[in-house]
Formats: structure tokens, C-alpha cells, sequence
């Protein structure tokens, strides 16, 4: 049985505004409300990119449900409550499913890390444990294990496993993995530089870096695509390839807390073991930004 879409397009994987004094809550604030009043599809809150690693257990729950009294209902409302404490992410999930979040976001346990039938035990035991619908999140460069396409046709058999997150950057395994799921797993880009080579493969969008920056136009690239304007698509994924690939030259969400500072949404603070971006690549994402159309101070 097919299971429902969580969104179509684009969500944004949202930054943390953070000072040395902790959550910045007024700008988190008005960042939310730009996002959705750019017309993102959905929007994802603590994961890799809010800085979730870095924040305390009261400070996880408390930015989560600011979020989702902020502009919950509005869009699609996505919780990364990943651990690789497993016993943590069901309380996460347990958590975020009580104040009302659409989906989780299940990132592979990191470090410690498992085989391939400890994920899906893993994956099992939280799924279970929750009342919404989960994404699992693939991103080996970060946590050194792999999700494999035959894992993913496993855990396609259980009702609340809907999506997956692909940050592989292994096409070929994203089609052998969409060719094993069929309809029972809708397929994200997890990485920006191939938002239009995984849609063609049958995705249903991005959880993407980029749209904190550029939120109108990564959902429109995704419309694009599915309205059948391939090649104008492509054309986007091109245009601002300069841009993704400045977005990624050091760690994230590096780079993209120096973009957000520059537009004036947060400060460029970062907690360790991540620093601020080095000049030489600061005046090039700047300019990157610029030549986007974007403002930036």
C-alpha cells in the first residue's frame, strides 16, 4: 500500500540562530516566518543543520516546540530526533510526536555505528515507538555506516517508515534503492548539487541547505521539474551550482550560518567544535550569494 507524501519539494533543513548566551529566539522567529512566506514546502527543525548535536536535551525540546508554535499548520513540520543513543531518539520522537510534528527525521547511528541488521532493528525500535511517519537520513560522511538498498526494501515494509533522506552522493545506489522500494519510500535529495538528478529518479524532492538562502527558488526548481519543465529545472540546478558548492566548502552548516549572518537573520556563531568560516572562503560564498541576486550586508 502506498503510503501519504509528508511534502512535495522543498524543505528546508533550518539553522539554529545561536549567541554565547544560547537560542536566539527572536530572529529563529522571524527566520521561520520568511521561510514560509517564501513559500517553502516544508521545513525540518534540529537536524545537522540547526546544530542539533551541539544543543542541550532541554535546549533540543525547547527550540522544537518554539518552531512548531511558531508557524506549525502552516507547513509541514519535520523533527530530526535522531541519536545514535537509541533510547534518547524514541524520547525525542516520543516528544515531538506529543506536540504535534508532522514527521521525524531519523538520522544512522553515528560512532558507535551498527550493521545493516542493527539498523533496521534500530529504525524498527523508534518507528514503533513513535505515532507519526519517519524519514531515515543516510549520510555516510558523517556517520561512517551506509544504508544499503536492500536495507531500505526492509524497512519499507513497515507503516510508519515513508521516506528516506539520501545523502550518499551515490546516484546509483539511489536508483537501485527506488527500483527495490518502489512506492512504499518517497525519496529526498539530501544533497543540493543533485536536487534535479534525484527527482529524475523518481524523488519527491529535497531536504536542502540551500533553500535557508534561497527558499522561493529551490521550491521552484522542484515545481519545475514536476510540471514537466525539465530543462528549466536543470537550468536552476546549474545556475546556482556555484552557490551549493560554496555552501559546502567547509563543514555544514558552517558556511550557511555565515550566509544567514550576512542576510541578517542570525549572528555567525557557531558552538565547537565548529568555528566561523575562514575569510578567503567567506568572500567567495559572499560573492556566490550575490551573483544569486541575493542582499547581503
Amino acid at each position: 500500500m502506498k503510503k501519504e507524501s509528508i511534502f512535495v519539494g522543498a524543505a528546508t533543513a533550518v539553522v539554529t540562530p545561536l549567541t554565547e548566551k544560547g537560542v536566539d529566539y527572536a530572529q529563529f522567529k522571524r527566520l521561520l516566518e520568511w521561510q514560509v512566506d517564501q513559500g517553502i514546502d516544508a521545513l525540518v527543525i534540529c537536524g545537522t543543520t540547526g546544530e542539533c548535536s551541539t544543543l542541550s536535551d532541554e535546549e533540543h525540546r525547547q527550540v522544537l516546540k518554539f518552531a512548531m508554535d511558531t508557524v506549525g499548520g502552516k507547513v509541514p513540520m519535520i523533527a530530526g530526533t535522531g541519536s545514535n543513543d537509541v533510547a534518547y531518539a524514541i524520547e525525542l520522537t516520543q516528544y515531538a510526536c506529543q506536540i504535534g510534528y508532522d514527521a521525524m527525521l531519523l538520522v544512522t547511528p553515528y560512532y558507535n555505528k551498527t550493521t545493516q541488521n542493527g539498523l533496521v532493528a534500530t529504525f524498527t525500535a523508534i518507528a514503533d515507538a513513535s505515532t507519526k511517519p519517519v524519514i531515515l537520513y543516510n549520510v555516510p560522511s558523517r556517520t561512517g555506516v551506509n544504508i544499503e538498498p536492500a536495507t531500505y526494501a526492509r524497512l519499507a515494509e513497515h507503516p510508519r517508515i515513508c521516506a528516506i533522506k539520501e545523502a550518499s552522493g551515490n546516484i546509483s545506489k539511489i536508483v537501485e534503492t527506488a527500483a527495490l522500494v518502489g512506492d512504499k519510500l518517497d525519496i529526498y535529495s539530501g544533497n543540493d548539487d543533485q536536487i534535479v538528478p534525484v527527482l529524475a529518479c523518481g524523488g519527491k524532492g529535497v531536504i536542502s541547505v540551500l533553500s535557508n538562502v534561497l527558499p522561493a527558488e529551490t521550491s521552484l526548481m522542484c515545481k519545475k521539474f514536476f510540471a514537466g519543465d525539465v530543462a528549466g529545472a536543470m537550468e536552476m540546478q546549474k545556475k546556482y551550482l556555484p552557490l551549493i558548492n560554496a555552501l559546502f566548502c567547509e563543514v555544514n552548516p558552517i558556511p550557511v550560518k555565515a550566509a544567514m549572518a550576512a542576510m541578517g537573520f542570525c549572528e555567525d556563531y557557531l558552538r565547537l567544535p565548529l568555528i566561523p568560516m575562514e575569510d578567503a572562503h567567506r568572500k567567495v560564498l559572499l560573492q556566490c550569494m550575490r551573483d544569486a541576486g541575493v542582499e547581503v550586508s
